[in-house]
């Protein structure tokens, strides 16, 4: 089984038990999730590709050690000026080693489930989600339908409240 995921603007092909060195991962736990998978192959040989990610898969991985990576050197000049510059840079980079690779996360599952209770705020967002879409025009064709008044001087914003 192995994945393509994005971490920290690069993407890896990443498998069970790899060590890789990624940019510097700003955690307090050893662990570390990352759910912006990009592809997804499991033993089977089924080929998941996201759109743009695969939907509740997720690689769990540990952070093994944090290091520098290699110096790069910057060099600038100016002929005939007398004009030169040195400067070094090293990336600290993170060293992890790749725990598991898994297809349907538990994060995405146990958020839906705390999701399901406010599923009337849930309605009521997507109504007025709905409205914001309209037109002023159309929501005072609404106004004008649910017998609401002075309808006709109010603002796009002050609609959407009235109506919702």
């Amino acid at each position: 089984m192995y994945a393509i995921v994005q971490i920290g603007g690069h993407q890896y092909k990443v498998a069970e038990n790899d060590v890789l060195f990624v940019d510097k991962q700003n955690t307090d736990d050893k662990t570390v999730t990352f759910d912006s998978v990009l592809l997804l192959k499991d033993e089977k040989g089924a080929v998941k590709i996201g759109t743009p990610v695969v939907e509740g898969a997720s690689v769990t991985a540990t952070i093994v050690d944090t290091v520098k990576a290699d110096k790069v050197l910057v060099f600038k000049k100016k002929r005939r000026k007398g004009y030169q510059k040195l400067n070094g840079h090293r990336q600290v980079m993170s060293q992890i080693q790749i725990d598991a690779i898994s297809a349907s996360g538990s994060s995405k599952k146990a958020a839906s489930k705390k999701a399901a209770p406010k599923k009337e705020e849930a309605e009521a967002k997507a109504e007025t989600s709905d409205l914001k879409s309209l037109t002023v025009a159309e929501l005072k064709a609404l106004a004008s339908e649910r017998g609401l008044t002075g309808y006709s001087s109010m603002k796009k914003a002050e609609l959407i409240e009235a109506l919702s």
